[in-house]
């Protein structure tokens, strides 16, 4: 069943997915350790009304790499986390968000998407129910390949603190 409506929630690190008003699946995420804003460069997770604007993954294996969204052909292991401490890992699918809200998360340096704020997968080595994120959305793998399956670009997501 496809998601009409995804709810963020910063306080309680859940993704809701909704269809049709009922909802179909629960997530532990991670978002921003610096918390809840929209100001660029802050590192903070932005608030408010997003859709999905791109889909991007399609295909790939679980655990893909990604970086500036295109696959390295890479495949995230313990061991490669080990030889890239450095990386940020975006793994397995992203969704894309943009602000629906100008002057708040869309625009000027609060625009979600110019901010490259995403929905996506990291590394198992990462928790989950602990802000920890630069700003996205972090998921499990394999969930984050189970929630892209099931959402369309347009898909409205509301983040709330």
């Amino acid at each position: 069943m496809q998601l009409d409506r995804i709810h963020i929630s910063l306080s309680d690190q859940q993704l809701v997915g909704y269809a049709e008003g009922q909802v179909v699946c629960r997530y532990a995420v991670s978002t921003a350790l610096n918390g809840a804003g929209e100001a660029e460069g802050s590192g903070c997770t932005p608030r408010g009304r997003h859709r999905i604007r791109a889909r991007i993954g399609e295909g790939q294996p679980c655990g893909a790499v990604f970086i500036g969204r295109r696959p390295t052909g890479e495949v995230w292991s313990p061991e490669l986390a080990a030889t890239f401490p450095q990386r940020d890992w975006i793994l397995s699918r992203i969704l894309w968000l943009c602000g629906e809200e100008p002057g708040f998360n869309r625009g000027g340096d609060v625009d979600s998407q110019r901010r490259y704020i995403y929905i996506h997968g990291t590394g198992d080595d990462q928790p989950m129910g602990r802000p920890l994120s630069h700003g996205c959305v972090r998921m499990r793998n394999t969930e984050m390949v189970e929630l892209f399956a099931r959402t369309p670009v347009g898909c409205i997501v509301q983040i709330d603190a």
